[in-house]
Protein backbone atom coordinates (compact mmCIF):
# COMPACT_ATOMS: atom_id res chain seq x y z
CA UNK A 1 0.00 0.00 0.00
CA UNK A 2 0.95 3.28 -0.61
CA UNK A 3 0.40 6.83 1.15
CA UNK A 4 1.00 10.46 0.04
CA UNK A 5 0.36 13.79 2.08
CA UNK A 6 -1.47 16.06 -0.22
CA UNK A 7 -2.08 19.14 1.16
CA UNK A 8 -2.49 17.60 4.39
CA UNK A 9 -4.67 15.23 3.78
CA UNK A 10 -3.15 11.57 3.86
CA UNK A 11 -4.40 9.77 0.47
CA UNK A 12 -4.44 6.11 -0.24
CA UNK A 13 -3.15 5.32 -3.77
CA UNK A 14 -2.02 2.50 -5.57
CA UNK A 15 0.17 2.90 -8.99
CA UNK A 16 0.39 -0.52 -11.25
CA UNK A 17 1.05 -1.17 -14.90
CA UNK A 18 3.63 -0.87 -17.36
CA UNK A 19 6.55 1.44 -16.10
CA UNK A 20 7.25 3.07 -18.87
CA UNK A 21 3.39 3.25 -20.07
CA UNK A 22 1.67 6.26 -20.42
CA UNK A 23 -0.14 7.45 -17.22
CA UNK A 24 -4.11 6.79 -16.81
CA UNK A 25 -5.75 8.26 -14.06
CA UNK A 26 -8.76 6.11 -12.53
CA UNK A 27 -11.54 8.03 -9.69
CA UNK A 28 -13.62 6.05 -8.01
CA UNK A 29 -17.40 6.91 -8.04
CA UNK A 30 -19.23 8.07 -4.25
CA UNK A 31 -19.14 5.33 -1.44
CA UNK A 32 -16.64 2.74 -3.21
CA UNK A 33 -12.47 2.57 -3.05
CA UNK A 34 -9.83 1.72 -5.15
CA UNK A 35 -10.91 -2.10 -5.57
CA UNK A 36 -13.41 -0.79 -7.82
CA UNK A 37 -10.88 -0.80 -10.78
CA UNK A 38 -9.07 -3.96 -10.06
CA UNK A 39 -10.83 -6.01 -12.86
CA UNK A 40 -10.38 -3.17 -15.24
CA UNK A 41 -6.85 -2.29 -14.27
CA UNK A 42 -5.87 -6.20 -14.88
CA UNK A 43 -7.04 -5.76 -18.83
CA UNK A 44 -5.01 -1.98 -19.07
CA UNK A 45 -2.13 -2.96 -16.88
CA UNK A 46 0.25 -3.94 -20.46
CA UNK A 47 -0.37 -0.77 -21.47
CA UNK A 48 -0.59 2.31 -19.05
CA UNK A 49 1.29 3.09 -16.20
CA UNK A 50 -2.27 3.14 -13.85
CA UNK A 51 -2.93 5.34 -10.64
CA UNK A 52 -5.83 4.11 -8.90
CA UNK A 53 -6.62 6.28 -5.38
CA UNK A 54 -9.42 6.71 -2.75
CA UNK A 55 -10.40 10.06 -2.64
CA UNK A 56 -10.47 11.89 0.34
CA UNK A 57 -13.16 10.65 2.99
CA UNK A 58 -12.93 7.15 0.81
CA UNK A 59 -10.56 3.52 1.91
CA UNK A 60 -8.10 4.21 3.48
CA UNK A 61 -7.98 8.12 3.21
CA UNK A 62 -8.05 10.50 5.54
CA UNK A 63 -11.73 11.94 6.03
CA UNK A 64 -11.23 15.43 6.71
CA UNK A 65 -14.30 17.45 8.31
CA UNK A 66 -17.16 18.78 5.21
CA UNK A 67 -18.13 19.58 3.23
CA UNK A 68 -15.42 18.83 0.44
CA UNK A 69 -15.84 21.35 -2.63
CA UNK A 70 -14.95 19.89 -5.75
CA UNK A 71 -12.18 21.79 -5.96
CA UNK A 72 -10.79 20.24 -2.76
CA UNK A 73 -10.94 16.77 -4.99
CA UNK A 74 -9.53 18.18 -8.06
CA UNK A 75 -6.22 19.80 -5.55
CA UNK A 76 -5.94 16.34 -4.14
CA UNK A 77 -5.52 14.65 -7.68
CA UNK A 78 -3.50 17.45 -9.02
CA UNK A 79 -1.10 16.90 -6.01
CA UNK A 80 -1.04 13.48 -5.86
CA UNK A 81 -0.08 13.20 -10.22
CA UNK A 82 2.92 15.71 -8.89
CA UNK A 83 3.48 13.23 -6.06
CA UNK A 84 3.43 10.28 -8.72
CA UNK A 85 5.60 12.32 -10.74
CA UNK A 86 3.25 12.61 -13.89
CA UNK A 87 3.18 15.80 -15.44
CA UNK A 88 0.29 14.38 -17.80
CA UNK A 89 -2.39 11.76 -17.76
CA UNK A 90 -5.35 10.47 -19.20
CA UNK A 91 -8.12 10.67 -16.67
CA UNK A 92 -10.89 8.34 -15.95
CA UNK A 93 -13.96 9.31 -13.47
CA UNK A 94 -17.55 7.40 -12.80
CA UNK A 95 -20.02 9.82 -11.31
CA UNK A 96 -18.47 12.27 -8.80
CA UNK A 97 -15.29 10.99 -9.90
CA UNK A 98 -16.09 12.27 -13.83
CA UNK A 99 -16.98 15.86 -12.04
CA UNK A 100 -13.80 15.72 -11.10
CA UNK A 101 -11.89 14.85 -14.17
CA UNK A 102 -14.06 17.76 -15.98
CA UNK A 103 -12.89 20.29 -13.53
CA UNK A 104 -9.36 19.09 -13.98
CA UNK A 105 -9.30 19.44 -17.59
CA UNK A 106 -10.59 22.93 -17.31
CA UNK A 107 -8.85 24.30 -14.69
CA UNK A 108 -5.16 22.53 -15.83
CA UNK A 109 -5.96 21.38 -19.41
CA UNK A 110 -2.05 21.12 -19.62
CA UNK A 111 -2.62 17.68 -17.72
CA UNK A 112 -5.00 15.78 -19.15
CA UNK A 113 -4.55 14.03 -22.50
CA UNK A 114 -7.74 12.57 -22.53
CA UNK A 115 -10.95 12.27 -20.71
CA UNK A 116 -13.12 8.76 -20.40
CA UNK A 117 -16.17 10.14 -18.25
CA UNK A 118 -18.46 7.14 -17.02
CA UNK A 119 -22.38 7.68 -15.69
CA UNK A 120 -21.90 11.22 -14.57
CA UNK A 121 -22.93 14.84 -15.68
CA UNK A 122 -21.97 18.41 -15.41
CA UNK A 123 -25.05 18.29 -12.30
CA UNK A 124 -25.76 14.86 -10.98
CA UNK A 125 -29.37 14.71 -8.91
CA UNK A 126 -31.19 18.22 -7.01
CA UNK A 127 -29.81 19.99 -4.12
CA UNK A 128 -32.99 18.52 -2.39
CA UNK A 129 -32.13 14.97 -3.22
CA UNK A 130 -28.39 15.31 -2.14
CA UNK A 131 -29.69 17.27 1.23
CA UNK A 132 -32.47 14.67 1.55
CA UNK A 133 -29.42 11.69 1.44
CA UNK A 134 -27.36 13.54 3.60
CA UNK A 135 -30.11 14.23 6.26
CA UNK A 136 -30.68 10.32 5.97
CA UNK A 137 -27.02 9.46 6.27
CA UNK A 138 -26.79 11.63 9.22
CA UNK A 139 -30.20 10.54 11.26
CA UNK A 140 -29.75 6.52 10.23
CA UNK A 141 -26.17 6.11 9.33
CA UNK A 142 -24.99 4.76 5.95
CA UNK A 143 -25.17 0.78 6.40
CA UNK A 144 -29.69 1.32 6.72
CA UNK A 145 -28.65 2.84 3.22
CA UNK A 146 -26.50 0.99 1.80
CA UNK A 147 -28.91 -2.05 0.00
CA UNK A 148 -31.13 0.88 -1.61
CA UNK A 149 -27.81 2.78 -2.68
CA UNK A 150 -25.89 -0.47 -3.84
CA UNK A 151 -28.75 -1.31 -6.07
CA UNK A 152 -28.16 2.04 -8.65
CA UNK A 153 -24.92 0.62 -8.71
CA UNK A 154 -25.95 -2.24 -10.97
CA UNK A 155 -28.43 -3.91 -12.80
CA UNK A 156 -31.22 -6.11 -11.42
CA UNK A 157 -29.66 -8.65 -13.56
CA UNK A 158 -26.10 -8.31 -11.73
CA UNK A 159 -27.26 -8.46 -7.96
CA UNK A 160 -30.13 -11.32 -9.14
CA UNK A 161 -27.36 -13.96 -10.95
CA UNK A 162 -24.53 -12.61 -8.59
CA UNK A 163 -25.84 -12.30 -5.22
CA UNK A 164 -22.33 -12.46 -2.94
CA UNK A 165 -20.32 -9.98 -5.46
CA UNK A 166 -23.46 -7.86 -4.52
CA UNK A 167 -22.86 -8.35 -0.93
CA UNK A 168 -19.56 -7.61 -1.05
CA UNK A 169 -19.64 -4.09 -2.79
CA UNK A 170 -22.34 -3.78 -0.56
CA UNK A 171 -20.35 -4.17 2.56
CA UNK A 172 -17.67 -1.71 0.50
CA UNK A 173 -20.42 0.79 1.14
CA UNK A 174 -21.48 0.22 4.66
CA UNK A 175 -18.05 0.44 5.52
CA UNK A 176 -17.05 3.63 3.99
CA UNK A 177 -16.77 6.58 6.37
CA UNK A 178 -19.90 8.20 7.13
CA UNK A 179 -18.56 11.74 7.85
CA UNK A 180 -16.62 11.42 4.12
CA UNK A 181 -19.53 10.20 2.28
CA UNK A 182 -21.82 13.08 3.31
CA UNK A 183 -18.99 15.66 2.59
CA UNK A 184 -18.83 14.40 -0.83
CA UNK A 185 -22.61 14.06 -1.29
CA UNK A 186 -22.21 17.50 -0.98
CA UNK A 187 -19.82 17.83 -3.66
CA UNK A 188 -21.95 16.60 -5.73
CA UNK A 189 -24.78 19.07 -4.64
CA UNK A 190 -22.93 22.26 -5.18
CA UNK A 191 -21.41 21.28 -8.65
CA UNK A 192 -22.32 22.62 -11.50
CA UNK A 193 -19.84 22.54 -14.50
CA UNK A 194 -22.30 23.24 -17.30
CA UNK A 195 -21.01 26.37 -18.16
CA UNK A 196 -16.74 24.63 -18.23
CA UNK A 197 -17.96 22.14 -20.76
CA UNK A 198 -17.40 24.12 -24.10
CA UNK A 199 -13.84 25.04 -22.94
CA UNK A 200 -13.10 21.12 -22.67
CA UNK A 201 -10.13 20.55 -25.20
CA UNK A 202 -9.20 16.95 -24.30
CA UNK A 203 -10.68 14.02 -26.88
CA UNK A 204 -13.90 13.02 -24.78
CA UNK A 205 -15.10 9.64 -24.51
CA UNK A 206 -18.49 9.44 -22.29
CA UNK A 207 -19.48 6.10 -21.12
CA UNK A 208 -23.43 5.33 -19.41
CA UNK A 209 -24.62 1.86 -18.81
CA UNK A 210 -28.34 1.25 -20.55
CA UNK A 211 -30.35 0.56 -16.71
CA UNK A 212 -27.90 3.87 -15.00
CA UNK A 213 -30.96 5.52 -12.97
CA UNK A 214 -28.99 8.28 -11.33
CA UNK A 215 -27.13 9.43 -14.59
CA UNK A 216 -29.41 7.70 -17.64
CA UNK A 217 -28.43 7.96 -20.95
CA UNK A 218 -30.22 10.72 -21.67
CA UNK A 219 -28.59 12.77 -19.16
CA UNK A 220 -25.26 11.11 -21.14
CA UNK A 221 -25.98 12.10 -24.57
CA UNK A 222 -26.46 15.97 -23.12
CA UNK A 223 -23.11 15.71 -21.76
CA UNK A 224 -21.68 14.76 -25.22
CA UNK A 225 -23.64 17.21 -27.02
CA UNK A 226 -21.95 19.71 -24.88
CA UNK A 227 -18.28 18.87 -24.96
CA UNK A 228 -16.38 19.64 -28.14
CA UNK A 229 -16.11 16.29 -30.43
CA UNK A 230 -17.10 14.16 -27.47
CA UNK A 231 -18.03 10.73 -28.27
CA UNK A 232 -20.99 8.99 -26.92
CA UNK A 233 -21.00 4.43 -26.40
CA UNK A 234 -23.50 2.80 -24.17
CA UNK A 235 -22.94 -0.60 -21.87
CA UNK A 236 -26.00 -2.94 -22.59
CA UNK A 237 -27.03 -4.72 -18.94
CA UNK A 238 -25.14 -2.23 -16.93
CA UNK A 239 -25.96 0.07 -14.33
CA UNK A 240 -24.02 3.45 -12.51
CA UNK A 241 -20.94 1.76 -11.80
CA UNK A 242 -19.68 -0.16 -15.15
CA UNK A 243 -15.92 -0.86 -13.11
CA UNK A 244 -18.22 -3.52 -11.01
CA UNK A 245 -20.19 -4.51 -13.71
CA UNK A 246 -19.09 -4.46 -17.11
CA UNK A 247 -15.07 -4.14 -16.28
CA UNK A 248 -14.18 -6.17 -19.89
CA UNK A 249 -16.39 -3.76 -21.83
CA UNK A 250 -15.44 -0.66 -20.36
CA UNK A 251 -11.34 -1.28 -20.27
CA UNK A 252 -11.85 -2.04 -23.86
CA UNK A 253 -13.77 1.61 -24.38
CA UNK A 254 -10.95 3.12 -22.76
CA UNK A 255 -8.67 1.14 -24.85
CA UNK A 256 -10.01 1.98 -28.06
CA UNK A 257 -10.19 5.88 -26.97
CA UNK A 258 -6.87 6.20 -25.92
CA UNK A 259 -4.98 4.14 -28.55
CA UNK A 260 -6.28 6.96 -30.72
CA UNK A 261 -5.71 10.28 -28.47
CA UNK A 262 -2.56 8.85 -26.94
CA UNK A 263 0.70 8.20 -27.77
CA UNK A 264 1.95 4.42 -26.34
Amino acid sequence: MSFASIGGVTLHYRLTGSPDGPPLVLINSLGTDLRIWDEVVARLADRYRILCYDKRGHGLSDAPAGPYGLDDHVADLAGLLAHCGARRAAVCGISIGGMVAMRLATRHPGKVDGLILCDTGPTIGTPQMWNDRIARVRDEGLPALADELASRWVSPAYREQQPAAFAGWRNMLERCSSEGYVASCATVRDADLSAELPSIAAPTLVVVGANDLTTPPEVARRLADAIPHARLKELRDTGHVPAIEQPAGLAELIREHLSEVVHV
